[in-house]
């Protein structure tokens, strides 16, 4: 039987970090699925398409990985796709914090669904969406931040 993840995010944009979050659960499982989701709290600085476009400019032509976008619960997303295992990335202490809360509140709601937390990587931890975004507004270089072969859109 295939062993399948899912990894959610709002990759807004996918990055190195993201990279080697992804790779290393490929060491755990078959196959996972990237699922960029859409977070009504949050205004995406990328579009759904422009994100989608990254992770194929990342990711395109690997077997091991899928992409889609989903708009509902990550377990509900997990469900429907029959997928018992959500990988989540941590960077630091915080994100660890925050992390085990969504992974406590989701095992409460499905049981059946477990969280994988994996910490990034030292050399990326320092790269987040955030910086990376900060970065482009003042039309800085991210290009050692990203995935190679990853050209962002222009920002005005």
């Amino acid at each position: 039987m295939k062993r399948v993840a899912l990894f959610p995010g709002s990759f807004d944009p996918f990055t190195a970090g993201h990279l080697n979050i992804l790779n290393r659960a490929l060491t755990m499982f078959d196959e996972v699925v990237v699922a960029v989701g859409i977070n009504q709290d949050k205004r995406g600085f990328f579009t759904m398409d422009q994100r989608l476009d990254i992770l194929r400019q990342a990711l395109g032509g690997r077997d091991d990985v899928r992409i889609l976008k989903y708009e509902n619960l990550t377990i509900d997303t997990c469900r429907e796709l029959g997928i018992r295992h959500i990988v989540r990335g941590v960077r630091n202490m915080l994100d660890f914090e925050t992390e085990r809360s969504v992974a406590d509140m989701n095992r409460r709601i499905a049981p059946e669904i477990e969280t994988i937390i994996i910490p990034t990587a030292q050399e990326f931890a320092h790269i987040s969406s955030s910086a990376v975004r900060d970065i482009l507004r003042h039309h800085g270089d991210t290009s050692q931040f990203l995935p190679e072969g990853v050209h962002l859109p222009e920002v005005l």
